[in-house]
């Protein structure tokens, strides 16, 4: 019998399977809903009017009484490393390289950077990290920074943490970054480099200024809780708005939107807002850090499981990370929950429910989890803050 071997073009060709039939089925419900899908590009004018070009330069102006801005963001740029999506490449160049790269360079140790970085590391190419915090996943749970930092060095990611990138260029198919690390300047060469050192709001179509559109510091639109801008009946929603960009929060946005101007007594908050890092094993958070809680003063208690003491896991042979939450001393409400292993982002759900009740760890120790599954872990760590785990 052969070995196992990679065939990227299929691995590809999936990929976009895969979001063409995501696409086809938001327009199938676009139909279904008698949603207008209006084609081209578009500018919000004066008086709420939304001007349409088509690609074949015809346009079509709509008048409608409600406007909801929902254009996203788009990645910030190296002034001397500009995108060109060839071998200079943003988080969509990423997912486009022909082949397994040979030296991918990743600027940013953040969440797409570790996402897309540790793709490629698991098909074959060199990975280097580049991260100019102190540490990968800055504002993270220590706990969960220090096992991410373990496990992914462990699995070949070169890792280099309070390293400045001075400057850097393409050279044909060659890509050369210069980085300052503890005073050394050091040069970076690959064939590939990923720029990943955050998003800011896109504002195509949309003249703030002239609009009267309030904005914030970093060009974000001001929205209050029920998504409403300064301007009279329009919204906005998702990562134009700031805060954290997940496509989730976005989503939620959007329905509360729909919601207020459908006329529902309704608002948006966010401080049980999941958030996961789709790297092997996951990362999944709700809440605040131990960091934040200690900071704020806050008694508080911790209960940890690893996942080497559960049986799914041991039979998964995924044994690497653990379940961990932070709670307040007296009255046991959850404050934050913070997982790193195998299939965490389907765990936290019943975490983000039990603190959208304000529950406490007793109440999911008590909860019956079936066995054997990822999800007893979540319930060993949460009796592990009253000092009742059974398993540890």
């Amino acid at each position: 019998m052969g070995g196992v071997t990679l065939n990227l073009a299929q691995m590809m060709k999936r990929k976009d399977d895969v979001v063409g039939a995501n696409t086809r089925g938001v327009e199938f419900l676009f139909k279904k809903n008698k949603v207008t899908w209006a084609k081209g590009w578009g500018a919000l004018e004066a008086g709420n009017a939304v001007h349409v070009t088509a690609g074949d330069g015809s346009s079509t102006i709509y008048t409608p009484k409600n406007v909801i801005i929902a254009t996203g963001s788009v990645p910030t740029e190296l002034p001397f490393l500009k995108f060109d999506e060839e071998r200079v490449l943003s988080n969509v160049g990423a997912l486009k390289i022909p082949d397994v790269p040979k030296h991918l360079i990743v600027i940013g140790g953040g969440v797409i950077g570790l996402e897309l970085g540790s793709v490629w590391r698991r098909l074959g190419a060199k990975v280097t990290v580049i991260e100019y915090a102190p540490t990968i996943l800055p504002g993270n749970d220590e706990d969960i920074v220090k096992e991410a930092d373990r496990i992914f060095r462990k699995q070949g990611l070169e890792i280099h943490t309070g390293a400045k990138v001075t400057g850097g260029m393409r050279d044909g198919t060659r890509v050369i970054v210069n980085v300052e690390e503890q005073g050394v300047q050091q040069v970076f060469e690959g064939d590939y480099v990923l720029v990943s050192i955050g998003r800011k709001p896109a504002m195509a179509g949309v003249d703030a200024a002239a609009l009267g559109l309030a904005l914030g510091s970093h060009g974000e639109i001001n929205v209050n809780d029920e998504m409403r801008t300064n301007l009279p009946n329009v919204f906005a929603i998702g990562d134009v708005t700031g805060g954290k960009l997940l496509a989730h929060k976005a989503e939620e946005e959007g329905v509360i939107a729909a919601e207020v101007i459908a006329g529902k007594p309704v608002h948006m908050h966010y401080h049980n807002m999941p958030a996961i890092v789709y790297t092997w094993p996951e990362i999944a958070t709700a809440g605040l850090a131990e960091h934040e809680v200690k900071a704020s003063g806050r008694a508080y208690k911790v209960g940890k499981f690893p996942f080497s003491a559960n049986g799914r896991a041991r039979t998964m042979a995924e044994t690497s990370g653990f379940v961990k939450f932070v709670c307040d001393a007296q009255t046991d409400e959850i404050l934050g929950c913070h997982m790193i292993g195998a299939n965490v982002s389907d765990l936290l759900s019943e975490v983000v429910l039990a603190m959208e009740f304000r529950g406490t760890s007793e109440d999911i120790g008590i909860t019956v989890h079936s066995h054997p599954t990822l999800s007893e872990a979540v319930k060993e760590a949460a009796l592990a803050v009253s000092g009742r785990a059974i398993h540890i």
